[in-house]
């Protein structure tokens, strides 16, 4: 699946979906594995499922979602027992209109409609809802902050900070690399400069900052597209 696991700090690692690039990431800990995000669908799901258990030798035991879009929540009902961590809404936004609107999104890019069908059938929302900030221990001295931050990129958007030497910031698609950012119609454009900004307090100068689409980038490209975003709203 893609082009395998990339290692950011020990540990912590990203592994590019086919089709639509979209980024999941691993965190280790001793009492199991964090994944961010899920895939596109079940069977995305079921390959992360296998290639985390393969490269810790520990199953997933956490689930944090940056955000309700098709291509980051499609795949969570591959990991059953798995707890799920979202931004505070998102779970009574899935469970509500936005299956539909999920559904609909994920044909209308081109995932067959039986297995957007099937995956928004048993979807996982979030039974762990973050507000504001929240420290999640994995065990083994391993803490990561999940932190919600409103509407901007999505309706509801959230980041996960894994402190450390460097410091990894999994964005979803508050960033974007290998593209430009893209606002749909829940999008929040004017507050998503300042969601960048958060994010550049979250993991500082050094930080390895992980797009939801793309190549992990650093400081200066967050902050060079929190302008550029800046000034489309000027």
């Amino acid at each position: 699946m893609g082009g395998g696991w990339e290692e950011l700090a020990p540990d912590v690692l990203r592994r590019r979906l086919p089709r639509w690039d979209a980024t999941a990431g691993a965190v280790g800990g001793a009492e199991g594995v964090l994944l961010v995000d899920t895939g596109a669908s079940l069977r995305e799901g079921a390959e992360l499922r296998r290639a985390v258990r393969e490269r810790f030798g520990r199953p997933v035991t956490r689930i944090a979602l940056t955000h309700p879009h098709f291509d980051h929540v499609l795949g969570t009902a591959a990991f059953a027992g798995a707890e799920v961590y979202g931004p505070a809404g998102m779970a009574a936004h899935l469970r509500g209109p936005g299956a539909d609107e999920l559904r609909a999104d994920a044909v209308r890019h081109g995932l067959d409609r039986d297995a957007a069908a099937e995956a928004v059938d048993v979807l996982v929302a979030p039974r762990h809802a973050v507000s504001g900030t929240y420290r999640l221990d994995l065990g083994g001295g391993r803490e990561v902050l999940l932190a919600e931050l409103g509407a901007a990129h999505s309706s509801h958007d959230m980041a996960v900070c894994v402190p450390g030497r460097p410091a990894v910031v999994f964005c979803g698609d508050l960033v974007e690399e290998s593209g430009p950012p893209q606002a749909g119609r829940d999008a929040d454009p004017a507050r998503w400069p300042a969601a960048l900004d958060r994010l550049l307090e979250l993991g500082g100068s050094g930080a390895v900052y992980v797009p939801g689409h793309g190549a992990a980038v650093g400081a200066d490209f967050v902050r060079a597209q929190r302008d550029e975003l800046a000034r489309r709203l000027s």
